[in-house]
């Protein structure tokens, strides 16, 4: 039996059952949560937009900064993690054919990260605290400008989030590795050895009759890869967060600790060094492993040169672990072979592997046409086109003499960051909940497909069109963290806010249609307790 049809034949055994299963309602929390701080950020985004269009009446200056501190954060763990967690903790033991190691600690996962989140931005948003989203040395600690006791809450919130993510990593690996009771003993070794990218490598160098079958699928192989740079990343940034809130107890303490006393270079490199494992390696990777399993259901056929996608999603993990020094460019005390090997030569060999997921995804689609255009397959398409556009607009920036002019512009946050996040993520993203819907939801039909087709629109051209504006802005030398009050740029800002609405209402009219879809009970449902009678089933079942 193939892979599409396990899966499908998984998803025809939930049809079956009209009560949500106790890994379905977990599943269904995460992305309603996570929609939500999805619905925060667009909203902080849009009021950023306006602002740099002209001063909104009782928002002061101060109040900018913390919501630009808190936007991207909101949006990365708020809402991309929330999904995306949700996502592969129904996927992982869904493809594997046994139950989630641990529902508990998922529960935990899903509480940590939403109180985390709403933790951190109500710090903002109440203390003013805003030393921007890098939180470079001494500033996350200038007593001068922020209120530690907002620090210590901010990072608090952090913490409780990066505690989730630990939980997170433990539940996907041990739920790879473990026996369930009553099941023959299962091999952990070669199955952690599979799940790391061993097996496709090994196989590169075999012939056909000496290759073994792999013992995890590829998605789940690519979740594994990406959840090593997961657990990565929260240990870099718990570790900072709790070295920053050494400096905020003690000034809460009446303690004045030296500034100096932390290397601001070497606080920066080890920052990005996390930071980055979530932009270029846990996103990439996952991201991959997101179109290879949609492309695989889609189209019902094996993915074209699996053993190549597997060995790609390796070397990417350890492409993801050198290539933070692209970040650090334009800072003169930043040693030039860092600038030359980490942030140019590794950040140019990103274009290889992700133009290589990119390939393959296509070609798996391309050999099974023609295909129908569902929502999935929009959206996949959609994806695959914003990480076309925002990952050569990167490698641009990884040059050192185009990085003195574009480092610190709005080009670096519109055509990169946010086309990159807007386009590539989030619409790969919503071919996911799109492709899962009806399966979380025990065959749920959507609403509105006119509705679905409105979204699909409006977010690609708000998401493309805000990114290319405020990269022109940046081209004619806007800087990013910055507000103009002379309005030098507003043409470019009207355009960009423009576009940014179109990315508001899209967001508003997919909720809504999700909303009705299910019915509100069906919303309330979801938080509500699984009824203990209720076990979590499996695809043979």
């Amino acid at each position: 039996m193939s892979f599409t049809e396990t899966f499908m034949n998984g998803e025809q055994g939930l049809f079956k059952h009209k009560t949500l299963t106790p890994m379905q309602k977990l599943t269904l929390r995460f992305v309603v949560v996570g929609l939500v701080y999805y619905a925060f950020a667009v909203i902080e985004g849009m009021i950023m937009r306006v602002y740099e269009i002209s001063a909104i009446p009782g928002v002061p200056s101060n109040q900018f900064f913390a919501i630009l501190t808190a936007h991207p954060l909101v949006g990365i763990f708020g809402s991309t993690y929330s999904i995306v967690f949700g996502a592969f903790l129904f996927l992982v033991p869904f493809l594997m054919k046994k139950p989630l190691w641990s529902i508990k600690l998922g529960n935990w996962t899903f509480i940590l990260i939403a109180v985390g989140t709403l933790t951190f931005w109500l710090a903002g948003f109440v203390t003013h605290y805003a030393p921007l989203y890098t939180l470079y040395w001494p500033l996350p600690a200038d007593f001068t400008q922020f209120s530690p006791v907002g620090g210590a809450i901010f990072i608090l919130g952090i913490a409780l989030v990066m505690l989730g993510t630990f939980f997170f990593v433990i539940n996907i690996f041990k739920t790879i590795m473990y026996t369930p009771e009553g099941w023959d003993k299962q091999p952990s070794g070669a199955l952690l050895a599979s799940a790391i990218g061993y097996s496709g490598i090994r196989n590169l160098f075999l012939n056909k009759k000496k290759q073994k079958e792999h013992l995890v699928s590829l998605p789940v192989a690519a979740i594994a890869r990406g959840t090593v740079d997961t657990a990565l990343n929260a240990g870099i940034l718990l570790f900072t967060g709790v070295l920053i809130l050494v400096y905020m107890v003690a000034a809460i303490l009446g303690y004045d600790l030296k500034h100096s006393a932390v290397d601001a270079l070497l606080y920066k490199n080890w920052f990005w060094w996390g930071l980055d494992l979530i932009a270029d390696g846990l996103v990439l990777i996952f991201v991959a492993g997101t179109w290879y399993l949609l492309a695989t259901l889609i189209t019902g056929k094996k993915l074209y040169m699996e053993n190549i996608a597997r060995a790609a999603l390796l070397v990417e993990l350890v492409v993801s672990w050198t290539v933070w020094s692209h970040h650090l460019m334009s800072d003169q005390a930043q040693p030039g072979f860092l600038k030359v090997a980490s942030g140019e030569m590794v950040t140019a060999f990103e274009l290889i592997t992700q133009g290589l997921a990119f390939f393959i995804t296509l070609v798996t689609l391309w050999s099974a046409r023609p295909l129908k255009m569902t929502n999935p397959l929009k959206f996949l398409l959609g994806g695959l086109l914003g990480f076309a556009l925002a990952v050569p607009a990167g490698i641009m920036q990884a040059d050192i003499g185009l990085n003195r002019i574009l480092h610190n512009t709005q080009w670096i946050v519109g055509p990169h960051v946010h086309v990159a996040i807007l386009v590539g993520l989030t619409m790969t993203l919503y071919s996911a909940i799109y492709f899962l819907f009806p399966i979380l939801t025990n065959g749920a039909r959507l609403y509105s497909q006119k509705l679905a087709n409105f979204h699909f629109w409006a977010h690609l051209a708000g998401g493309i069109g805000m990114g290319a504006f405020m990269g022109m802005a940046g081209l004619k030398g806007m800087l990013r963290r910055t507000i103009y009050e002379n309005g030098e740029y507003n043409v470019y800002m009207i355009l960009a806010a423009l576009a940014g609405s179109l990315l508001l209402v899209s967001f508003l009219a997919f909720f809504y249609n999700i909303v009705m879809s299910v019915g509100l009970k069906g919303v309330i449902g979801i938080f509500q307790p699984a009824s203990k009678k209720t076990k979590d089933l499996l695809p043979s079942e």
